[in-house]
């Protein structure tokens, strides 16, 4: 895969990410290939250990209109554009909002979570993940764009009999332009497979992300993701499946 990383790079060629992306309206993209992308900063070993141990300081998501104490997670925002300097800018902050035609479980309020930890929202895999994203957003709308990008942190707990739901709303829109998925960790899990559809809920793709850094790229406009609920594999140790969101609307 031969991609060109930087602020507003052209991904352009035969089998590029950008091309898969406009081709299909996804693109998965194994773990090992993300490493090489995210470059030797941010795709480097020690860095991506010390990212993945962020996931252990998460805390309790308290919006779930289920009733659901399964997910944890932390937030964060970012502008990007020609106008800020380098990667991005990292902005006050502020809840997440989603409308209830994209979530219809948990939209139509303001949800303040815990902000992504200083030093997690600034270290190298961020940084070069914002990089490439952003990248990937300029190459899919007209030039100039200036994003809003949403960073979340998400860790799905399971235990026997009780499962996590990944995507509690069901397979969906983000309401947005791009959406990148990326896995961290799968401890002692079964099921979270990822799935893409169209709008009128024809499956057009049924993966799992399993490794470090497999990531699925989406245009969220032309089609719908959601992920299967988790269990344990092992009913007597815990289980969980950390996962990094980022997102990117154009303002």
């Amino acid at each position: 895969m031969n991609v060109a990383i930087g602020a507003g790079a052209e991904l352009a060629g035969p089998g590029t990410l950008i091309a898969e992306i406009r081709a299909e309206g996804f693109a998965r993209i194994p773990g090992a290939a993300m490493a090489r992308l995210l470059g030797p900063t941010g795709g480097d070993p020690a860095a991506l250990d010390a990212f993945a141990a962020s996931w252990e300081r998460l805390e309790t998501d308290a919006f779930m209109a289920d009733g659901g104490r399964y997910r944890r997670r932390r937030h964060a925002n970012f502008s990007q554009g020609p106008g800020i300097p380098g990667i991005a800018r990292r902005n006050p902050h502020r809840a997440h909002f989603q409308a209830t035609v994209h979530n219809t479980l948990n939209g139509g309020v303001d949800r303040w979570f815990a902000p992504v930890e200083d030093a997690v929202g600034e270290s190298a895999p961020v940084l070069a993940l914002l990089d490439l994203g952003r990248a990937v957003a300029d190459a899919l709308t007209p030039p100039g764009a200036e994003w809003f990008v949403e960073m979340h942190q998400f860790r799905i707990e399971a235990a026997a009999g009780a499962p996590g739901y990944p995507t509690p709303e069901g397979v969906h829109h983000d309401g947005v332009d791009v959406v990148l998925i990326a896995m961290l960790a799968r401890t002692n899990l079964a099921g979270g497979e990822t799935l893409i559809t169209d709008d009128g809920g024809r499956e057009l793709a049924r993966f799992t992300l399993l490794d470090r850094l497999d990531t699925a790229l989406i245009d969220d406009a032309r089609v719908m993701h959601g992920v299967t609920p988790v269990q344990p594999a092992d009913p007597a140790r815990p289980s969980c499946r950390d996962v990094l969101v980022l997102t990117w609307k154009r303002t």
